[in-house]
């Protein structure tokens, strides 16, 4: 019996009962004691995540995603007291990239975003975010015609980014059923997060401690860096009978040229999460476009993947994208991928991969299935038996496949 075609596959088919107090509220008081889940060949082991260096390959080489996540959601008022919240997705700029538009922009800047109570918000309407002093953080405005773009304006003279630090608030997940705290500031950022850019948190990498990299350094494990800016798509249910037709979201990416080299001669490759994933994989479709000289090598759409013919060795796709990089005088490699990764989807990257556990009837647990297979069902129903917490504050996974 063959498999399925992708575009055959049904989202019911990737449905399981998750009780609610089993979706994390609140992370551990210590992000390293977090139940840990080891799969290979069949086989599941339990642990504590601070005991992850014993299941790793030997001399396994660690991606981790550095983007910082911003505090996206803005909470303004109309003159009549109604709240609105705009929740920033991405920057509608002509040039730059989003961590420069936070750096650099000042006085405005126009975003994609996320509107809620939209309906009370009137077109050609300013609204104001005010401080608890009453002074004016943000003004807001939006045309009839493009009612998601919102035009931010300000005049304290800073950056956006320190803006947004002191007036957003952290964008949690909506399965997270409260507002943000102040310690969500710290809990919801990853200890090696670097570049801003993201409104959800790479999660898988919330376990990891300063103490725990210094361990697995000194145990012969290294670590490669690579950033993709996390979207509000990544909890977007899938709302349609086969997957394949749900609309995937593009995601900003970047490697620079060293880590690039570094993966080329890792022994393993573990991917820190479902992001990390999808730009290692982003990464060799790339070189496949600039192998056959394809148009827009930069740009990965979410079923390009499937209707071409793959031939490289993942090795050979970073090879090709290191010597585009070196003849073109360029320090990383910067691009966009929508990629769907789901069932009928041939993972080539990595040997492992870390990853917490995901919503029912999600593109995410589609990912999981694509690289072990319909293990994932009894992986969840163990987790689920043993009273692992789910979700982006919960618990963790490490499949194994090498």
């Amino acid at each position: 019996m063959t498999d399925p075609s992708p575009e055959s596959i049904r989202i019911d088919d990737f449905n399981y009962a998750l009780p609610n107090d089993r979706i994390a509220q609140y992370p551990l008081p210590q992000r390293d004691q977090s139940n840990l889940l080891v799969y290979r060949d069949g086989e599941i082991n339990h642990a504590r995540f601070h005991q992850i260096g014993a299941y790793l390959p030997p001399q396994s080489t660690l991606i981790f995603n550095e983007t910082k996540v911003i505090p996206a959601r803005l909470f303004f008022r109309r003159q009549t007291g109604a709240l609105i919240e705009v929740f920033l997705l991405d920057p509608v700029e002509d040039s730059g990239t989003i961590e420069q538009v936070l750096a650099d922009r000042s006085g405005h800047t126009t975003w994609n975003c996320l509107v809620g109570n939209s309906k009370k918000w009137k077109t050609g309407e300013v609204i104001s975010l005010v401080d608890e002093n009453g002074t004016t953080i943000f003004t807001a405005s939006r045309d009839h015609d493009t009612p998601t773009v919102i035009q931010l304006e300000w005049t304290s003279g800073q950056p956006l980014s320190d803006v947004l630090t002191h007036a957003g608030k952290m964008p949690l997940p909506p399965y997270i059923d409260r507002s943000a705290e102040a310690g969500d500031e710290s809990s919801y950022q990853t200890v090696y997060a670097r570049n801003d850019g993201a409104v959800a948190a790479p999660t898988a990498g919330l376990h990891f401690t300063d103490d725990l990299l210094k361990s697995l350094e000194d145990n012969g494990h290294t670590t490669t860096k690579l950033t993709l800016h996390v979207g509000a798509g990544t909890f977007k249910p899938v709302d349609v009978e086969h997957p394949w037709q749900h609309p995937m979201h593009g995601e900003h990416y970047a490697v620079d040229r060293e880590s690039l080299k570094s993966l080329r001669n890792a022994r393993y490759r573990i991917a820190t999460g479902t992001t990390s994933l999808r730009t290692l994989e982003s990464l060799y479709w790339s070189a496949y476009k600039i192998r056959h000289n394809l148009p827009n090598p930069e740009y990965i759409s979410q079923h390009f993947p499937y209707e071409a013919t793959a031939e490289l060795s993942y090795e050979t796709a970073l090879d090709i994208l290191i010597q585009y990089l070196e003849q073109n005088g360029l320090d990383s490699w910067n691009g966009q991928s929508a990629i769907m990764i789901m069932p009928g989807y041939t993972v080539r990257s990595i040997h492992g991969l870390i990853t917490n556990f995901h919503l029912p009837k999600s593109t995410l647990l589609l990912l999981i299935s694509a690289w072990i297979g319909d293990d994932w069902k009894r992986i969840y129903d163990e987790a689920l038996d043993r009273s692992y917490r789910f979700l982006s504050y919960g618990d963790s996974s490490l499949l194994l496949r090498y």
